[in-house]
């Protein structure tokens, strides 16, 4: 029976829309919604099911790939939400008439993919690129041969996924010889300008220049990722403009820096661990520990231009006592033993600790 891309969306606007209460709606993924679109699915012996990892925005982005492609070749697909909050489950996806079953950015829980592949008869591809589902991928013989898993980790999910897609659409002509593009050449450029920035921070790379600001203005955009509450979702992924994201992160970095900035006036001397490590710069932020860390940093450079550690301590109430933040911008130098001798922990260059009135005012020292 042939079964429309419009009139999917038709049933399943209307399922998302019939199954939740009034906004504000519970974000939960083995939801009504969920549940019927994929019984819908079954009904119509729909082929092929994504579930992209949420709320990541290579999951997302590599739903959006998976929307197109479709679209482009017009034939319809299910693309749901999934999430270790109340995720689907096996015997959930083990429906009448589907062939693929694609798991982006994701493998799922242990053991998950393998249990498809064995209970059903239908094709699983998944995509990832962490290197800690490393140990839960089966060995080439042990898998079967209906799971097929694209590990990468070095290119993130939603570039591998959208090679993938354009890889096959590539393959597909039109009645007039004409190739598709999973892109039009007009968004071409900016979506695989995006696409690096995701990738810089997937992999940790932190390669690119701005991409600290990029994610803070992309941020804004995580609640939008579940396309079962948001039936614009790929609409407005296609908006996204790197440019406008970046601008959006630096007038907020600079916005933080400049508060930061006023605090330095206010820097005293502290004795760390009564002087036995030392001596640094300190400010009280009790009104402004969210910008711990600007002021951290700006403190470690005066503090080494002072003679001092290059450490800035960071102090705010915390209940009855005081919570001391240690950063550093100076390689070889290590917060973290100030702070685990005082039951704290953290990394060389950003730690934090507990610690007591009676025994901070034994730190103190003026300028």
């Amino acid at each position: 029976m042939a079964f429309s891309l419009s009139l999917l969306r038709k049933w399943k606007w209307r399922t998302v829309n019939s199954a939740l209460p009034p906004w504000p709606r519970p974000q939960t993924f083995r939801s009504d919604a969920a549940l019927e679109a994929i019984a819908k699915a079954s009904q119509h012996n729909l082929s092929t099911i994504f579930l992209y990892n949420y709320p990541s925005f290579s999951g997302a982005f590599s739903a959006l790939f998976a929307h197109l492609f479709h679209s482009r070749i017009n034939l319809p697909c299910l693309i749901l939400p999934f999430s270790s909050v109340e995720p689907l489950r096996v015997e959930d996806l083990c429906t009448e008439g589907l062939e693929n079953l694609y798991l982006l950015d994701f493998f799922g829980p242990k053991g998950f993919a393998e249990e498809l592949s064995r209970r059903a008869s239908f094709k699983v591809i998944g995509f990832d690129h962490r290197k800690s589902v490393l140990p839960i991928i089966p060995s080439e013989e042990d898998c079967p041969a209906n799971l097929k898993f694209h590990l990468n980790v070095e290119k993130s999910s939603s570039i591998a996924v959208y090679e993938y897609f354009s890889a096959k659409l590539s393959q597909t002509k039109h009645s007039d010889g004409m190739v598709a593009s999973l892109l039009e050449s007009k968004d071409q450029g900016r979506v695989e300008m995006i696409l690096k920035h995701i990738e810089d921070t997937d992999l940790r790379r932190w390669s690119l220049p701005d991409t600290k600001a990029f994610n803070i203005g992309l941020d804004k955009w995580r609640s939008k990722l579940n396309c079962l509450t948001n039936p614009y979702m790929y609409e407005q992924l296609m908006e996204i403009n790197s440019a406008d994201l970046i601008a959006v992160g630096n007038s907020y970095i600079s916005t933080r820096e400049k508060a930061a900035e006023k605090l330095l006036n206010k820097a005293f001397k502290v004795m760390l661990g009564r002087g036995f490590y030392g001596e640094c710069l300190g400010v009280r932020a009790d009104t402004n520990s969210d910008l711990v860390d600007e002021i951290g940093k700006k403190l470690s450079v005066k503090s080494a231009a002072a003679g001092l550690r290059p450490i800035g301590a960071v102090i705010h109430m915390q209940g009855s006592n005081l919570k001391v933040c240690l950063r550093s911008t100076v390689n070889g130098i290590d917060t973290s033993e100030v702070a685990k001798a005082y039951g704290g922990g953290g990394s060389s260059s950003s730690s934090s600790f507990i610690i007591r009135m009676d025994e901070y005012n034994q730190w103190l020292s003026a300028i």
